[in-house]
C-alpha cells in the first residue's frame, strides 16, 4: 500500500485508480493503474524559492499555462 502514496499529485491530490484486466475467457484480474506524477522543482513567486513537489503531468499543463496561483483555490 505504501507505494500508492508515492504516486500522488500535491497539487490535485490525483492518485491512482482500481481496476480489472479482463482476459478473453471474461476471467477479471485485479490491477491498480497509478496516476503519472513527476518529482519536480516549481517556482513558489510569493516567497521567491523553488519548492520540488510530486505534480501530475496534467497539473504541468496548467502550470505551464495559468501558474501556481490557479491551484491556490
Amino acid at each position: 500500500m505504501e507505494d500508492r502514496a508515492v504516486a500522488k499529485c500535491q497539487l490535485t491530490d490525483k492518485n491512482f485508480m482500481v481496476g480489472h484486466i479482463v482476459s478473453h475467457s471474461n476471467k477479471k484480474a485485479n490491477t491498480v493503474r497509478h496516476a503519472n506524477v513527476k518529482s519536480r522543482r516549481i517556482f513558489n513567486p510569493e516567497t521567491g524559492t523553488f519548492v520540488r513537489m510530486n505534480v501530475s503531468t496534467r497539473a504541468l499543463r496548467t502550470l505551464a499555462r495559468k501558474g501556481l496561483s490557479a491551484f491556490k483555490t
